[in-house]
Order: structure tokens, then C-alpha cells, then sequence
């Protein structure tokens, strides 16, 4: 049952229940449902979510936060995004240092979290083996994307963490037109484009462990990139 934290309009309510009951993809239906079973011996006592993770926010949202993919322990655990692992744990202060999180922490879909101004979701909503989906995984999860994107009309900031989430949504800019080619965008840390359409496209090195721990991304360097989407989307005016 979904947590009544944050209420969702009729239209986002449509394509929650239309993520979380999605089979498109067996092998990482099975492989979620596997991690569930098996559990990590810290969460031995837990339920897992083990279904595909939807998106989650502010329904007026200004700025999509655009990730990968579920983390196997993480979201497959909580059913939310960033919620119960590493990534968030880096990620969500520095939203709620900046006034879009309610709270710093992120530990389980009812724990009171709500965003503001934001959305997160991710462009695979099932967790992958070894963080790699594969590319028909991909594509079997662009409807999902586009319509989530199309029921948050407010959005004017979309913040990518990581390649795959970036080349997600260069491929559905593509599928809908609005950009001709992707080789115009380029991948890198604090890229920024405006897209044909008025949409301001950042991107950052995605928040997983691998990248904080070795300090490829740090703090600094990930609040600047939000600093930036609050400005181009509004917020400090």
C-alpha cells in the first residue's frame, strides 16, 4: 500500500499503479523478487518492496531529480527512491540543506519525507544485476518516464545523475521529438543545456558510493549543481 505521505494527483496516481504492478522485463522482475527473498542479513527482519520503484515528490515539482535504477538493498527495500542506501544518504541532506527535503534522512517510505519543489524518479524502476540494465530494460521502461514527465507540467530543471540516466532522457527527448540527435549533448559533470522546448538539462556523476567514497563527487560539488537548478528553475527569485 502506497504511504499517503505526500498526496499524488489523479494522474500520478495512474502511473504509480501502472509502475508497480508493470512484468515487462522477467529478468528483473526475478531478480527483485530474489534479493527479497534472500534479504541482506541487516535487513533479515524486513519486508521487501521487491516491485518496480515509481517516482516520488512534489507534485508541482519544478525540478525532476533523474537517477538509474533502484538499488538492490536501497529502493527494492523501501520501495522509494534514494531511500535506505548510500546514495540517499549523501543525497538528501544536501536537498534539505538547500529547502527541497523536508528532512535530511531518508530511511523508509513512511518515514515522513516530503519534497519540495522536487521530483525523483529513474529511468529503470526494477533494481538490475550489478547496476547494468540492459538496453531493451531500458526502452521497456520509457513509457513509464514519459508519462510521469507528462503529468509534472511545472517541471523546467531536469537533473540527471549519472550517464544512463542522462542518455534515458536524451532518448525520450528523441522519441518525443524535441531534440533531433543526442550526440549534441554531451555527458560531463556540471554540463548544462537549455533544450528546444525551454527545459534546462543538467547533469552530475550520480551519488552512489563508488563515487563519493573515492571523492569523485563531494559535497561541494553536488550542491552547486542544485544550487544551479533552484536558480534556473525560479526558486530564488
Amino acid at each position: 500500500m502506497r504511504s499517503k505521505v505526500q498526496p499524488l494527483s489523479p494522474i500520478l496516481q495512474q502511473v504509480y499503479d501502472s509502475i508497480v504492478q508493470c512484468d515487462r522485463c522477467p529478468r528483473l522482475r526475478d531478480y527483485c523478487r530474489g534479493i527479497g527473498e534472500t534479504r541482506r542479513r541487516a535487513y533479515q527482519d524486513q519486508t521487501y518492496w521487491s516491485r518496480p520503484v515509481p517516482g516520488f515528490g512534489d507534485p508541482r515539482a519544478r525540478i525532476l531529480i533523474l537517477g538509474l535504477a533502484p538499488g538492490a538493498h536501497g529502493a527494492n527495500r523501501t520501495g522509494r527512491p534514494f531511500t535506505g542506501d548510500g546514495s540517499g544518504a549523501f543525497m538528501y541532506p544536501i536537498l534539505h540543506e538547500l529547502g527541497l527535503a523536508s528532512q535530511p534522512n531518508g530511511v523508509s517510505r513512511d518515514d515522513g519525507l516530503k519534497l519540495r519543489h522536487a521530483w525523483i524518479a529513474s529511468v529503470v524502476r526494477c533494481a538490475p544485476p550489478g547496476d547494468k540494465p540492459l538496453p531493451q530494460e531500458v526502452r521497456n521502461c520509457a513509457t513509464h518516464l514519459a508519462d510521469e514527465i507528462e503529468a509534472l507540467p511545472r517541471v523546467r530543471v531536469v537533473v540527471c545523475l549519472g550517464k544512463i540516466a542522462f542518455d534515458g532522457y536524451l532518448a525520450h527527448l528523441l522519441q518525443m521529438g524535441v531534440i533531433d540527435r543526442k550526440s549534441a549533448y554531451r555527458f560531463a559533470h556540471g554540463a548544462e543545456y537549455v533544450l528546444p522546448n525551454g527545459i534546462h538539462l543538467l547533469a552530475t556523476y550520480h551519488p552512489s558510493l563508488r563515487n563519493t567514497n573515492t571523492g569523485r563527487l563531494n559535497g561541494p560539488m553536488f550542491t552547486r549543481i542544485f544550487l544551479r537548478a533552484r536558480e534556473l528553475a525560479g526558486l530564488d527569485r
